[in-house]
């Protein structure tokens, strides 16, 4: 799926089932609760923490939610990610281009 498909779909959904967007504000918060919950996941598996009874080791739901919010705010502040993503691609291979073979912690 194209990222620009993604953020169709999502919008396509929450006009459906969701009636409407929450406010930027509360899906900021939302997205904040959802790396929350993915934290707890990863801290569980590969950290020194152990599942409670019941906990579900769900890494995949995690960053799925994670992600569906910010296609959220990126539909309601008009951001297209394509774009984005491919800026950031450039910016980053311009800015690390020897950075991290030159880095002898890696």
């Amino acid at each position: 799926m194209e990222l620009s498909e993604l953020q169709q779909r999502v919008d396509t959904w929450i006009k459906e089932y969701g009636v409407r967007y929450f406010s930027e504000l509360t899906n900021m918060a939302v997205l904040t609760e959802e790396v929350g919950e993915l934290a707890r996941v990863m801290a569980r598996k590969y950290g020194d923490q152990s599942f409670k009874a019941g906990e579900k080791e769900n890494l995949a739901d995690e960053m799925a939610d994670i992600l569906w919010v910010l296609v959220c705010l990126a539909n309601q502040t008009g951001v297209d990610l394509t774009r984005a993503v491919e800026a950031n691609f450039a910016k980053k291979s311009a800015r690390d281009a020897e950075r991290h073979r030159n880095n002898p912690k890696l």
